[in-house]
C-alpha cells in the first residue's frame, strides 16, 4: 500500500470520526426525547430498546400544553420569520442593486444638516404646536429628510461618502450590541402605542418590522455581492433598446440573481429564527416566540431534560432543513458572490 492510499485512509478515517462528534450531539437529544426520567437521571443511557424503554411522554407533555404553548409559539416564529426576511430580501435587493450599478455622492454635512434639523424640528412641534411624541418624531424626520436631501444637492464643503462608504454604514449597524437599541425600541413602541393606539409591543406588526431593520444590513451586504457577480452587458443591451430601469430589474435582474435570493432569504430566516434578546423584550404572551419559550423551560417544572429536549428539537428541525436545502446553494449560490 503506497503512501498515498495511506494518506487517503487516513483522511477517510479523520473525516468519519469528526462527523460523529458533530452528529452526537443531536443524536444525544433525539433519544433523550424518548426517554423516561429514570433512563435520564439513572446513568448515560445510549441505545433504545437496549439501554432504555423509549416513551412518548414526553412529546405528549409538549404537545398538550402542560410545558407551554409550543404549537401556537412555533406559528408565530414561523409567520414571523417568513415575513420579515420576505420584506427585507425585497427592500434590501433594491438597494444592495442601486449600490452596484449607481454612483451615490453624500456630502458629510448634508447628514449633519439631517441630524441638526431632525432635532430643532421636533422641538419646535413640541414647544410651539404642543404636538404628542410620535406626531412630533415623524414631522421632525419629514423635515430633516427633505432639508437633507435639498442640502446634498448644492455644492457643499467637506467629504463626500460613496458607495462603499454607504455599504459600511449598513453593515455598521450589526456592529452595535442590539441591547443598545433593543430598550429604546420599547419605549417607542410604547410610545406609539399610548398616543396613536395603534399596538406594536407584542404584535406581529412591531416584532415583524423590528426583525426587517435587524435584517436589511445583513441582506444588503449578501446581495450586493451576487449583484457585483452579474454581467452587465445584459442590461446595457437593454438600456440600448430604451428599457426602463425598474423593467430590467424585474425581468432580467431578477431572474439570474434567483440563486442568490433564494440563499440570502433562508439565511435571513436562520437569523430572525434564532433571535432571542429583540422577542424577549418585545413580546409579552400573544406573539412570544420559540427562542423564548425554550428560554423558561426549566421555570415549568425544574430541569426535565427529556422534555427540554423535545423542546430543541422542535425549535432547531426548521433549521436543519433549511440547511439542508442550502447545501446546493451554498456551492452555486453564495459562492457566486465571490467570483470576480
Amino acid at each position: 500500500m503506497n503512501k498515498n492510499s495511506n494518506q487517503k485512509i487516513i483522511t477517510q478515517i479523520l473525516c468519519i470520526a469528526w462527523l460523529i462528534f458533530t452528529l452526537f450531539p443531536l443524536y444525544w437529544i433525539f433519544v433523550t426525547s424518548f426517554k423516561s426520567p429514570i433512563a435520564v437521571t439513572g446513568g448515560p443511557t445510549y441505545l433504545p430498546w437496549i439501554d432504555f424503554e423509549p416513551t412518548l411522554n414526553a412529546w405528549h407533555d409538549a404537545f398538550s400544553g402542560s410545558r407551554g404553548d409550543f404549537f401556537a409559539t412555533f406559528f408565530n416564529s414561523v409567520w414571523i420569520s417568513v415575513a420579515a426576511s420576505l420584506i427585507a430580501v425585497v427592500f434590501g435587493s433594491m438597494a444592495a442593486y442601486a449600490l452596484v450599478r449607481f454612483t451615490f455622492k453624500v456630502k458629510l454635512l448634508a447628514g449633519v444638516v439631517f441630524a441638526a434639523s431632525g432635532m430643532s424640528c421636533y422641538l419646535l412641534a413640541k414647544e410651539i404646536f404642543d404636538w404628542k411624541d410620535t406626531t412630533s418624531m415623524g414631522f421632525a424626520f419629514l423635515c430633516a429628510l427633505i432639508l437633507s436631501v435639498t442640502s446634498n444637492r448644492l455644492p457643499l464643503p467637506g467629504p463626500i461618502l460613496r458607495n462603499n462608504d454607504v455599504v459600511f454604514w449598513f453593515v455598521s449597524q450589526r456592529m452595535m450590541p442590539p441591547i443598545v437599541s433593543a430598550f429604546a425600541l420599547y419605549m417607542l413602541y410604547s410610545k406609539i402605542g399610548k398616543d396613536s393606539g395603534v399596538r406594536l409591543l407584542d404584535s406581529f406588526a412591531g416584532l415583524t418590522l423590528c426583525y426587517v431593520a435587524f435584517s436589511l444590513p445583513l441582506v444588503v451586504w449578501l446581495m450586493r455581492d451576487f449583484f457585483e457577480s452579474l454581467p452587465i452587458e445584459v442590461e446595457e443591451a437593454a438600456l440600448v433598446d430604451d428599457v426602463p430601469r425598474w423593467r430590467i430589474f424585474l425581468e432580467i435582474v431578477i431572474p439570474m440573481a434567483k440563486p442568490g435570493l433564494v440563499a440570502v432569504t433562508m439565511i435571513t430566516i436562520g437569523f430572525v429564527w434564532n433571535e432571542f434578546l429583540f422577542a424577549l423584550i418585545l413580546t409579552t404572551g400573544d406573539w412570544q416566540t420559540l427562542p423564548v419559550l425554550l428560554s423558561g423551560q426549566n421555570s415549568y417544572r425544574g430541569d426535565e431534560w427529556w422534555a427540554i429536549a423535545v423542546a430543541n428539537i422542535i425549535a432547531i428541525a426548521p433549521m436543519l432543513i433549511i440547511t439542508i436545502l442550502l447545501g446546493r446553494m451554498m456551492r452555486s449560490g453564495l459562492m457566486l458572490g465571490s467570483i470576480r
